[in-house]
């Protein structure tokens, strides 16, 4: 892993991976990772697609992992377009290094939504796009949320964490798993992967007020029948997603963004949902089957 810094569309430095095979490389996979973790905790996975012969990088958001020089540990400056057109400059960096070659972005949980704004703001630069761990909700619940972090920003300012936030959008998914042996076990079915998140100081922390109002209006864009009609119709995409997702309604909320793709005319959409997983399936303990799907995809897609 080769590790090199960018400078942030919105504040400071951005922390940038890439992997590079031994071999003559066949495609570009970006990862784009979730809220209140970092890239590290993909380098296994990582690794797997560099021996499969794909160069591989990634970029710590803004207030994410190595990229909190001269700002604020989970919060966006510049707010969410700032943090899509920080993975927009990772391509463009990228790509001109590897100008021939196929372009792939997989984003995770906040990453999915980001990478769901990436592709109807840049359309036409990806040869496809893998979402993992994403969701929908309702315009009710969007709007309601979206007041709460206006009251919370008067209450307190966008820089702080807002415990009573953090509830309300975070605290209720552990309940589909009592008994609970950690506050962290619905992001996964291993223990050990659960312990590493919750030792790991670069993750598992809270939002601020900011980035919860900022994610929030995200996804509320994503969900908007204009900007979906935006995407590249030709452009194939993989869901993937365990069935015990609370980020996807349990799946409910996952196959309601598949249904939206569908009708927005996107026309090559495969979809991955495997009964026991739960939020993050690039952990999980099938995860061997998860990278062959992937990896069988891509091969078909590219």
């Amino acid at each position: 892993m080769e590790e090199f810094y960018l400078q942030s569309k919105g504040s400071g430095r951005i922390h940038c991976a890439i992997w590079r095979p031994k071999e003559q490389p066949k495609a570009v996979i970006q990862l784009i990772h979730g809220i209140a973790e970092h890239i590290g905790r993909y380098d296994a996975f990582a690794n797997v697609l560099r021996e499969q012969g794909y160069v591989v990088t990634a970029e710590d958001h803004m207030g994410h992992g190595g990229s909190i020089e001269g700002g604020t540990q989970g919060f966006f400056t510049g707010g969410w377009l700032s943090a899509v057109a920080d993975v927009r400059q990772l391509y463009d960096e990228v790509h001109a290094q590897y100008p021939e070659l196929p372009y792939v972005m997989l984003g995770h949980s906040m990453g999915s939504f980001l990478l769901r704004t990436y592709l109807y703001t840049y359309p036409r630069t990806l040869r496809g796009a893998i979402i993992s761990g994403t969701g929908w909700e309702a315009p009710a619940t969007i709007k309601a949320g979206r007041l709460m972090c206006r009251l919370e920003e008067k209450r307190i300012g966008e820089k702080k964490v807002s415990k009573l936030l953090n509830d309300l959008m975070f605290g209720a998914y552990n309940k589909h798993f009592r008994p609970v042996r950690t506050d962290k076990d619905w992001i996964c079915s291993v223990n050990s992967v659960v312990d590493a998140y919750i030792a790991d100081p670069l993750s598992g922390f809270d939002a601020t007020v900011g980035l919860a109002r900022d994610m929030l209006g995200g996804i509320e864009m994503n969900e908007k029948p204009e900007n979906l009609d935006k995407m590249d119709k030709g452009m194939p995409v993989l869901f993937i997603s365990g069935a015990k997702d609370p980020v996807g309604g349990m799946s409910k909320g996952v196959l309601r963004c598949i249904d939206a793709f569908k009708r927005s005319g996107m026309r090559d959409v495969s979809i991955r949902i495997y009964p026991e997983g739960r939020h993050e399936m690039l952990n999980e303990s099938n995860r061997v089957e998860v990278y062959s799907d992937i990896l069988k995809w891509l091969d078909e897609k590219l």
